[in-house]
């Protein structure tokens, strides 16, 4: 994991150097400047030997196992930059007063140089002001597959999908007791010796139990994190500075995974999510009521809305702590298989991720495997405690006076409003929010 920022013009170390500064948790234990011709790269990393290596091909990267990657890499007229397919490493980019062209890993690094951020879209190169897709999310054709070879198909991509990005085995797992976090728990448990798994919630939250049971059957070292409002209300500010978002449920649904990061980063440099399993496999209750022939659509519309919404919660609570998380169900031959399934084999009779459920039926206890979907804020117990606090903390007037943005936006409630002060206080009033994700299902009034 490493944080990347640069500026496309030689000479301007000490500019590069503020910005790396803003991205140390990223990568705590090397920094490198890499200064050519044309442009002065900078690279937060924990690791020194990747870090040499890179900066011989002039190169910054942000790698995020397999082909997720964020990259810049100096050439003969600037810098290119290159972001991961889905866009599970995340990458920005601006340009400064004097005109050159300036990219970090996180808004916070361009903010003191420039007010003009864009956000590098998954699948596109940009160079010399042009920016272009490599890759399209788009729509398959269904195979003509039975049930049975599908999931067989399933199971060793996921299969495969966990074991490159393994490693040594110093690994853990984020779980929340639902399908898509325990699947890749228990799909990681028998390549290592001890396998550390994680949970959050308030007491008594089905997350927890649910989270209990699975690291039962999977004898993993087990640890849980009992929230309370006060323990949200502390770290809210935190969350909000590394989120880059007053987005309300994005918010509501870092708090838990922020403190649960917390807790694995003290036990292992890296993690397992399960983020990206209701997109491809139609985990969603809503899905439920959209007809079989637009489902494939949907489905490949809200797997294209992850990479500023909660791949970027992933990402950020990951990297506060100093740590990665891996999304396997993102691996590129899992999105490429998913996309290919008939729909009529992931909802079936009213039950989302069919098709997953029965491709690791024996891998998990049958409560789990069939539990249904809930949102991640709702299974650790948060929402109605921060929804309420923070609703308090604004007046009707304020909410009445304050909600519509200078870029036009209406936030859409006062808990959105009470995110939005803090996120103010952090990064300043600004004009331009085009960077910042909105959820799908709280939309922009």
């Amino acid at each position: 994991m490493s944080g990347i920022a640069g500026i496309a013009q030689p000479g301007m170390v000490a500019q590069v150097e503020s910005m790396v500064a803003k991205l140390t948790h990223r990568g705590p234990k090397q920094i490198k400047i890499i200064e050519t011709s044309t442009a002065t790269l900078g690279v937060a990393s924990r690791d020194q030997e990747t870090v040499e290596l890179l900066a011989q091909q002039n190169l910054a990267l942000d790698a995020r196992g397999g082909l997720h990657c964020a990259q810049a890499q100096a050439s003969e007229r600037g810098v290119q930059l290159k972001r991961d397919r889905l866009g599970v490493a995340p990458l920005y980019y601006g340009t400064l007063p004097e005109g050159e062209m300036a990219f970090a890993s996180e808004v916070k690094a361009l903010l003191p140089l420039t007010r003009e951020v864009r956000e590098l879209p998954p699948g596109h190169t940009l160079e010399d002001s042009k920016l272009e897709p490599y890759y399209q999310l788009k729509r398959q054709p269904e195979l003509e597959i039975g049930f049975d070879d599908c999931k067989r198909v399933l199971r060793d991509r996921l299969e495969t999908a966990v074991e490159k990005r393994i490693g040594d085995g110093d690994v853990g797992a984020w779980l929340s007791g639902g399908l898509d976090s325990s699947t890749l728990a228990a799909l990681v448990r028998p390549h290592i010796q001890t396998l550390y798994t994680f949970a959050a919630g308030v007491e008594g939250a089905d997350d927890l139990m649910y989270a209990q049971q699975v690291a039962d059957y999977l004898d993993s070292n087990h640890y849980e994190v009992i929230v309370t409002l006060p323990d949200m209300l502390a770290v809210l500010p935190e969350v909000i500075y590394h989120l880059e978002s007053f987005d309300a449920w994005l918010v509501r649904s870092s708090i838990t995974n922020y403190l649960v990061a917390k807790r694995a980063a003290d036990f292992v440099p890296a993690v397992f999510s399960g983020e990206g399993g209701d997109e491809l496999f139609a985990g969603y209750e809503y899905l439920k009521e959209i007809a079989p022939d637009s489902l494939a659509d949907e489905l490949i519309d809200i797997t294209g809305r992850l990479h500023n919404t909660a791949l970027q919660r992933v990402d950020r609570c990951a990297s506060a702590h100093g740590t990665i998380a891996y999304v396997g169900f993102l691996d590129a031959n899992v999105v490429d298989w998913a996309f290919h399934i008939p729909v009529a084999y992931k909802m079936n009779g009213g039950v989302e991720k069919w098709i997953l459920r029965q491709a690791v039926a024996d891998l998990l206890p049958e409560a789990v495997t069939f539990r249904p979907k809930v949102k991640f804020w709702q299974g650790a117990g948060v929402a109605e405690q921060i929804a309420e606090y923070a609703a308090q903390q604004i007046s009707d007037s304020e909410f009445e006076h304050e909600r519509k943005l200078a870029n036009g936006w209406r936030l859409n409630s006062k808990e959105e409003l009470y995110y939005y002060h803090i996120f103010q206080e952090h990064f300043g009033n600004l004009d331009d929010l085009s960077w910042v994700g909105r959820t799908k299902g709280s939309p922009v009034s």
